[in-house]
């Protein structure tokens, strides 16, 4: 099986999934506790699939780097405030060089319901894919996982990133994947995560929920 470094970009909690607070009624610290246990059981789902040998996560958040090399993955500042994107290339970079013969992977931060098997099926369809390849979040507009070798890593993250991924030549991963899929902005979509199952972090987090 192809071996990965998965590249997770994580933003300092207290800037984090701020569709969650507002209209929603989340206050912020509930808020930055659930932003922080959703990127905790994203990682820590990619630290024990398959086909993963590093996880590197990009943050500039000297407490969440810290949780992060707690569970066994690697930190690099995300270094760059001119947008994910470029974040994701600049890890992307620092990945390659320490572990050449990786292929990178960058997921997104928001999967409290990630499982091993969702990751491990699209790594291994990804793996059979010649060229970069993507997953469609639930809505089908968004990306939560995108993937190609080091030369040819041009993630295209933000609004409609799904179809702009597709435009750039991605294949769009066709497995079911719900759990990989299901990225959470606003409540309603964490009520549906929990549905499916949440991790250990977001689920202590969400306990209680007002």
């Amino acid at each position: 099986m192809q071996q990965y470094a998965a590249v997770v970009p994580v933003k300092p909690p207290a800037r984090g999934k701020s569709r969650l607070g507002g209209l929603s009624g989340v206050p912020d610290d509930r808020r930055h506790a659930l932003a922080e246990a959703f990127a905790l059981d994203t990682v820590s789902a990619c630290l024990v699939t398959p086909g993963v040998a590093r996880v590197v996560v990009a943050t500039d958040d000297r407490g969440f780097a810290g949780r992060a090399v707690a569970l066994g993955a690697s930190t690099v500042p995300d270094g760059d405030a001119r947008g994910l994107n470029l974040v994701l290339r600049q890890a992307t970079a620092e990945a390659a060089r320490r572990w050449p013969s990786l292929r990178p992977v960058a997921i997104c931060a928001d999967l409290p319901a990630l499982r091993v098997a969702d990751l491990r099926a699209a790594l291994e369809e990804a793996g059979a894919v010649d060229g970069p390849a993507y997953v469609a979040d639930h809505t089908g507009t968004g990306t939560t996982l995108y993937t190609a070798t080091s030369a040819l890593f041009a993630p295209c993250f933000g609004p409609g990133s799904a179809r702009a991924h597709h435009d750039g030549g991605a294949v769009a991963l066709a497995g079911e994947l719900p759990t990989l899929r299901h990225d959470v902005d606003d409540v309603r979509d964490l009520e549906a995560a929990a549905a499916l199952g949440l991790g250990a972090a977001t689920s202590a987090a969400w306990s209680g929920r007002p």
